[in-house]
């Protein structure tokens, strides 16, 4: 896999967990077992996606930060030859190539960056 895919991949990730953690804040074991206060928890987050964001190629970066501003999930899997982002069908020619996880795709409808599930 395309290593600037894998750093989008595990951005989104916490970008999910830290949306989570703001909405239902933690729970009281949580909070015992991390003694952690929930403001703690969101900078630590932030820290980590701040670190994340500054590894990726500045125009990576500058769509992931456009569409995820716009759409809340950058990357989306293609499952079938679907875009499950915005639920379009991607060009045939992408779904069958080898590798295709080697470098970097742009779903041409939503603009969200893709991966292939087998």
């Amino acid at each position: 896999m395309h290593p600037q895919l894998e750093l989008l991949l595990e951005l989104q990730d916490l970008k999910t967990q830290r949306r989570s953690l703001a909405e239902d804040g933690l729970s009281e074991v949580e909070s015992a077992v991390f003694e952690l206060r929930p403001s703690e928890a969101l900078e630590i987050l932030d820290g980590k996606i701040e670190e994340l964001a500054g590894r990726l190629e500045a125009p990576v970066r500058a769509r992931f930060s456009e569409v995820s501003q716009s759409l809340g999930r950058a990357v989306a899997p293609v499952l079938n030859g679907i875009c499950y982002g915005c639920f379009v069908a991607i060009p045939t020619a992408w779904s069958s190539e080898v590798g295709r996880n080697d470098r970097i795709n742009v779903c041409d409808h939503c603009g969200r960056f893709l991966y292939y599930v087998d």
